[in-house]
């Protein structure tokens, strides 16, 4: 392990210095025209979470863009689908409502990033309006926004993430299944892969 470790604040801001004005002054507290319309294109955002002991975890979430429901410029509405009931997120929010978003929009390299709380509702009012198949998400996290702003492209530029050329071949990485049956003792190869395609295929909503 190394020896050289921040341990503080204030050794963390020494080492880096002050940030601009910039990216201190773009922070907002609600959403404006330009978040609520980056938030309306995103098929894909990562939610960080964290239980009351502080054990952290990042989930994400995709579905058809606009699949966020902005209610107004404070609150935001995020459908719950049809997952693996591990819950891990759901869990923390019930003890820690405290939750941070990171949206994407294929194509751009700027990213928005979103920090608020979160209260997981069952109201079918809510739940009704977001219904795909004539199925209604089994929950929602209803979003009060604290703190929003864009964020730069410099990680998705240094990543090329959207690059065709970054793809890689798919057979150059084990399918779940073959990884699952390498971590799962008693789980065969064939059976992951069953279980997998068949949760795709007929349990996505």
């Amino acid at each position: 392990m190394s020896e050289e470790i921040i341990r503080s604040v204030a050794e963390l801001q020494s080492h880096y210095g002050p940030p601009g004005d910039l990216a201190v002054d773009k922070e907002m507290t609600s959403l404006d025209a330009h978040c609520r319309r980056f938030i309306e294109l995103s098929p894909f955002v990562v939610i960080a979470t964290a239980a009351a002991d502080g054990a952290a975890d990042a989930s994400p979430r995709g579905d058809a863009p606009g699949f966020v429901q902005i209610l107004d410029d404070k609150h935001l509405l995020i459908p719950d689908r049809a997952g693996n009931n591990r819950l891990d997120s759901l869990k923390n929010l019930v003890e820690n409502p405290n939750i941070g978003l990171l949206f994407f929009v294929p194509g751009m390299n700027e990213t928005l990033r979103l920090n608020g709380t979160a209260l997981l509702t069952t109201d079918p009012k809510l739940l009704k309006p977001m219904s795909v198949n004539r199925k209604p998400p089994r929950s929602a996290l209803l979003i009060t926004v604290d703190q929003v702003f864009l964020q730069c492209a410099k990680a998705l530029i240094r990543s090329k993430l959207w690059a065709p050329g970054s793809q890689i071949k798919r057979k150059s990485f084990p399918s779940l299944g073959k990884i699952l049956s390498d971590q799962v003792e008693g789980v065969s190869r064939n059976e992951a892969d069953h279980l997998i395609e068949e949760s795709q295929r007929i349990r996505i909503y």
